[in-house]
């Protein structure tokens, strides 16, 4: 091979990664989780916990995604007591540390996580929340302001004008492209349960990028988020929008 040769297949190599460099940057990476739950199907099965024996068609929940979590990826039970551990994996989320919280985050949290009222709070902070560099505060912050941003979106809308009926996977990533911009649906995994013959959306887990790990998220868009995360499939392809109700 001669060296104008050796130049050429060199250049080309380059290339090609360069631009593998460019399209895995463009493609973004997931380093979080938003998961957001719709309550109504929760409590479809899970009747007896304090959020759903209280729920009612006026609550924000009924019509509004519930905040469950802010996930770093691959990481839980960070620096956390074995005895904590297995008191969280058991259920036992009462006898967790309480969260110290400003009464002003305090009360958005209980608004946008129904499940304060069976101490999922606690359970979010010891499994996940220990592995983020934020204080609680900012944490549930964080949390509050994301979810609060997928209640002010077109994904919200389209729930909320088809509670009781199916709606499908393409219609949710069309939601989500337009108020998150494009591909921002690429990112989302919807999940199903069944109850009884029915089987009803319970929730969504969308990506976001290493940003949404700093107290600055509580201030930063949530399609610019998204954007920053990696493609995933999108799990369930239809469910029913459930109403609040048993």
């Amino acid at each position: 091979m001669s060296s104008m040769q050796l130049r050429t297949l060199t250049f080309a190599v380059s290339m090609v990664l360069a631009g593998a460099a460019v399209a895995q940057e463009a493609s973004g990476r997931t380093r979080f989780i938003l998961s957001a739950s719709w309550q109504p199907a929760f409590c479809q099965t899970n009747q007896k916990k304090a959020e759903c024996a209280s729920q009612t068609g006026e609550r924000a929940d009924a019509t509004n995604f519930s905040l469950h979590g802010l996930w770093p990826m691959r990481q839980d039970y960070c620096g956390v007591s074995a005895e904590q551990k297995a008191a969280d994996k058991d259920g036992k989320w009462d006898t967790l540390p309480a969260v110290t919280l400003s009464a002003e985050t305090q009360a958005a949290l209980a608004k946008a996580m129904p499940g304060t009222q069976s101490g999922l709070e606690r359970h979010e902070w010891v499994k996940h929340g220990t592995c983020t560099k934020m204080s609680a505060e900012d944490y549930f912050g964080v949390g509050v302001h994301l979810v609060g941003a997928l209640n002010t979106s077109a994904v919200r809308d389209l729930f909320a004008a088809n509670i009781g009926k199916p709606v499908k996977a393409e219609a949710i990533k069309a939601a989500f492209d337009k108020s998150f911009g494009p591909g921002a649906g690429e990112r989302v995994k919807m999940s199903c349960r069944r109850a009884g013959n029915v089987k009803m959306i319970s929730g969504l887990t969308i990506g976001l990028s290493e940003a949404a790990g700093a107290a600055s998220a509580k201030s930063t868009g949530l399609g610019d988020l998204i954007q920053g995360a990696g493609k995933t499939t999108f799990g369930c392809d239809e469910g029913v929008v459930d109403a609040a109700g048993f």
